[in-house]
């Protein structure tokens, strides 16, 4: 495992693929690594921002980088209602916000803790089953009740490629969704969506293409 030749790599792609390179934050995904010193490793190299997908996980990790400056937490998973209490008081991001009973949920434990916490709006451009986020159809629904919560910040929107090799397939679902963050903003957020959450090691190249501002990166980091 060479950490830092795969950071480097990384950011070498950031600058050669992204529309905006310096708009664009790794995600480092940190569900694939157990040993606090690989995430303090990642923080001398620079990498500030790091995802997990399970709330207890993430509040392990958070207790043992407590006193560790300048780092930021994402939750990157599905999140369940009754688990929003146990990372309000610190997540900085919550990428999945997939309805508007977990946005409440988390505008009520923001104000608990006197914060406002920032999130994405997922969306399930590619219509899978298996996977969560909001159909387009439906957050224009509920667009004015996400709108009148005043204990969480909507700074963009999120969503998450099919396994599958047809890149084409891909870079479509990805601008389209890049589509739906512009559309949001003229139509409904007065230009506040600044984020797009999109690519991961195996997409990352072609979100960075398609306007990606976060890419989440777990396998490619510690190959």
């Amino acid at each position: 495992m060479n950490i830092k030749a795969n950071v480097n790599s990384i950011y070498k792609d950031i600058k050669e693929y992204s529309i905006y390179p310096e708009k664009v934050t790794l995600v480092a995904v940190t569900k694939y690594v157990d040993i606090i010193d690989i995430i303090k490793k990642l923080l001398d190299l620079g990498v500030t921002t790091f995802g997990e997908n399970k709330v207890q996980i993430l509040r392990e990790k958070h207790q043992l980088l407590i006193d560790e400056k300048q780092h930021k937490w994402h939750f990157i998973g599905n999140l369940q209602r009754n688990k929003v209490k146990y990372i309000a008081p610190f997540v900085d991001l919550i990428h999945s916000v997939n309805k508007l009973s977990l946005a409440m949920e988390i505008d009520k434990q923001a104000l608990k803790h006197s914060r406002k916490i920032e999130v994405l709006i997922e969306i399930n451009i590619f219509k899978e089953d298996s996977k969560g986020g909001y159909i387009y159809e439906k957050l224009l629904e509920e667009i004015p009740q996400l709108l009148s919560l005043e204990n969480i910040n909507i700074i963009g929107v999120m969503g998450m490629a099919p396994d599958t090799s047809d890149v084409e397939y891909i870079r479509d679902g990805f601008r389209k969704l890049r589509e739906i963050k512009e559309e949001l903003n003229l139509n409904y957020f007065k230009g506040k969506l600044t984020e797009l959450s999109m690519g991961m090691s195996g997409d990352y190249k072609i979100a960075l293409q398609e306007g990606a501002t976060f890419i989440r990166i777990g396998t490619n980091l510690y190959k």
